[in-house]
């Protein structure tokens, strides 16, 4: 009786150019440099993270792996696409939620996705040296930061010093949210309102508007809704438009 012989694994030619690279003794640069970077416009790039989250919404994620040989190339290089400023939340793990893998996204992530010093310097370094052409302001429903910023003056001040100072930078965005009686739909307006007020302060950086003029960089917003999975995005400029007091 004869045995059926299983079917034969066709590697990928990325993996194929890897272990041909291997057999003949390669540099981890060489190794490195084999990686090309397959996503070169703002556009591109937010289609990607569109993509992802669609396949993570459905249940369908990739769950991306690099192999060994491409992870170990990595200590030489990162060719990130996109920057993720993103809240620090236990339940908003970005690389996840984006379905992406290592080396994919440079993320930066503090409680309430403020901007500061401390981002804004991570933000401009990922922009400048790892040349990602995409900056994404990503937060989330029910954010205890956000949801700090909407307490009188007097709760405010029990709590200690640097949640202050996190708490500070955000209501600027939610002092004059409209009356809005559903909490749910109160908090989401109120998230929606500090990611666009990110945004805007984002775009008045120097270094990011640099990119932005020579079509290289794009700046959008994102609202990630935990019970479903799925992220809103905010590209176009009625999306991000807010109204700044006088």
């Amino acid at each position: 009786m004869s045995q059926t012989k299983p079917p034969r694994v066709v590697p990928s030619e990325l993996e194929a150019r890897l272990l041909d690279a291997v057999r003949r003794g390669p540099s981890m640069e060489d190794i490195a440099n084999l990686r090309e970077p397959n996503i070169g416009t703002p556009e591109e790039a937010i289609q990607e993270l569109k993509r992802g989250n669609e396949r993570f919404f459905g249940g369908a994620t990739h769950r991306p792996e690099v192999s060994a040989f491409e992870r170990r190339a990595q200590i030489i290089t990162q060719t990130p696409f996109a920057v993720v400023l993103g809240c620090s939340d236990s339940r908003v793990p970005i690389e996840i939620v984006f379905d992406q893998g290592l080396g994919d996204l440079f993320i930066v992530r503090v409680a309430g996705q403020i901007v500061d010093a401390a981002t804004l310097g991570s933000i401009e370094y990922a922009v400048t040296h790892l040349k990602c052409h995409l900056v994404v302001v990503m937060g989330h429903e029910g954010c205890g930061a956000v949801r700090a910023a909407l307490l009188s003056e007097e709760q405010i001040a029990a709590e200690a010093e640097h949640i202050q100072y996190l708490i500070q930078h955000i209501r600027p965005a939610v002092r004059q949210l409209p009356r809005i009686r559903d909490e749910k739909a109160r908090m989401r307006e109120a998230v929606v309102s500090h990611i666009r007020h990110q945004v805007h302060y984002l775009r008045q950086n120097p270094v990011i508007q640099a990119g932005v003029q020579k079509g290289q960089l794009a700046v959008i917003g994102a609202f990630y809704e935990i019970s479903s999975g799925a992220v809103d995005f905010f590209v176009t400029e009625q999306e991000l438009s807010i109204d700044l007091p006088s």
